[in-house]
């Protein structure tokens, strides 16, 4: 089982160089502020920042070992991706099937786009896409001849094929691989996307995606591990997730608490916080946007292009929904690029109530390393590398972590998540309390161990009420 304690989302080289100086970092600096880290993909890769990886089973040198992982493991509770839909074209694997073709022993890996007939314009414009072109890449055999294979992210990230027993071979390799280092979570990336069904959108096809989706949870399960399906559409999924017993994403809750805050209207945070799953990992930022079709039927429409139009005077460029037929014909805003504390005007009293609301969610709070560090958007990053979202990806040595947490909001951020990972309610039940449309209160309760949050939207203020376990008395506590 997971501790109910907050978690780290971080990349094994961005906070330092490497993961020795990542397990220093959340070994001293935040001492008491973490009972787990999710480490973003930390296998060679060539490729989407790490999503392209040649093979789970090796750590890129570039930023440690196998020891390293397991030195972190023993001390915290791990989460890594197992990018699921996908691997590179410089695997072992594809290079292989490059050679050989159809005589390779890993030709059955890869979706062979010509076995799956024809597929014409209106399917075309059924399909989800990733890029802006179609899903698909020729492949040169070394014999003259060609085929087509599946590929919905970049070119280097071939998908993998879900009607083969190798794929499910593979993965289950995997995933007794990882838990042997001592990895609890596993987050599955992309994972909407093994669902290839000629007609559909090829995402997110049900009943198909639950049977794979299941598949992954009982093999980590026979392992000792869990798993944590990432998907960004409409919030009913991550409900169906968590009514299958895993471990949704809190996804909506990103832009309800920004909503929320920017217009001083808790109504519908809310209205979700009545029924959001209870063992869900909730986050504020990640590596990617803010992602706006997790709250699609939680917020109106109205409402949540009255937040875009706020947020976009201080972001870059949103990323865009397209379809693999018109990629011009873009619907509706998929991502908006912004840390949070830029996104919430780089107001201190607002992001405290923000990370507030975030760990009095029901769930585990995840907090990315650069919301850790109140960041400001990396607009000189996002420059050079060309990638939008990197406007949220800095890069932190050691030095820099120190200089930013000597910030005031920092050092409150830190004593409210040793707060949180501290106190004893937490291991206990969730409740909403009575508030009126401008404010938030929430609570926590294990047996006579018992913590209360009050938020004033209007005035950005949250204050805590809680039982001091040790003293026996009501204490009150303002973040």
């Amino acid at each position: 089982m997971l501790k109910p304690k907050i978690q780290l989302i971080a990349y094994p080289n961005r906070m330092g160089d490497n993961l020795a100086d990542l397990y220093q970092v959340m070994h001293t600096r935040f001492s008491g502020a973490f009972g787990g880290v999710h480490i973003l993909p930390l296998y060679p890769s060539n490729a989407d920042g790490g999503f392209s990886p040649l093979t789970h089973k090796e750590v890129d040198p570039a930023f440690g070992d196998w020891n390293d992982i397991e030195t972190i493991a023993r001390d915290y509770d791990l989460c890594l991706d197992i990018t699921l839909n996908h691997i590179s074209d410089e695997s072992e694997e594809f290079k292989d099937f490059e050679q050989h073709g159809f005589k390779s022993k890993h030709a059955d890996l890869f979706v062979n786009v010509p076995d799956m007939g024809e597929i014409g314009p209106d399917d075309l414009a059924k399909i989800h896409i990733r890029k802006e072109k179609e899903p698909f890449r020729d492949v040169q055999f070394a014999d003259g001849t060609a085929t087509r294979v599946w590929c919905t992210f970049t070119e280097h990230q071939i998908d993998l094929n879900y009607r083969s027993e190798k794929t499910y071979a593979m993965m289950e390799d995997t995933i007794k691989f990882l838990t042997e280092r001592g990895v609890k979570l596993f987050r599955l990336d992309a994972f909407g996307y093994t669902t290839k069904k000629i007609g559909t959108s090829c995402f997110l096809v049900e009943p198909k995606v639950y049977d794979i989706l299941q598949w992954f949870h009982e093999r980590a399960n026979e392992n000792g591990a869990e798993v944590l399906p990432e998907v960004h559409d409409h919030y009913s999924y991550q409900m169906a997730i968590g009514d299958r017993g895993m471990r949704p994403y809190g996804f909506a809750l990103p832009p309800l608490v920004l909503y929320s805050i920017l217009d001083a209207n808790s109504t519908y945070l809310k209205n979700w916080l009545r029924h959001c799953p209870e063992g869900q990992l909730t986050v504020l930022d990640t590596h990617d946007g803010i992602c706006i079709p997790d709250v699609e039927g939680l917020l109106p429409s109205d409402k949540i292009q009255a937040m875009i139009d706020n947020v976009q005077d201080r972001s870059a460029d949103p990323i865009l929904r397209g379809s693999a037929a018109n990629v011009h014909s873009v619907g509706a805003i998929y991502q908006l690029t912004c840390t949070f504390y830029d996104a919430l005007k780089r107001n201190d009293d607002a992001y405290i109530c923000a990370r507030a609301i975030q760990f009095f969610a029901p769930g585990i709070p995840q907090v990315y390393y650069v919301g850790a560090l109140a960041g400001v958007n990396d607009d000189a990053l996002m420059s050079k590398t060309g990638e939008l979202r990197d406007i949220n990806r800095q890069y932190y040595s050691i030095e820099d972590v120190d200089k930013e947490m000597e910030r005031p909001v920092v050092q409150r951020l830190l004593k409210l998540m040793r707060f949180r990972n501290s106190h004893p309610a937490f291991e206990g039940k969730f409740e909403l309390h009575y508030s009126n449309q401008t404010s938030v209160a929430m609570a926590w309760r294990n047996g006579e161990a018992y913590c209360e949050l009050f938020v004033d939207l209007n005035f950005k203020k949250a204050s805590i009420r809680y039982w001091d376990t040790r003293s026996g008395m009501k204490m009150d506590y303002r973040p």
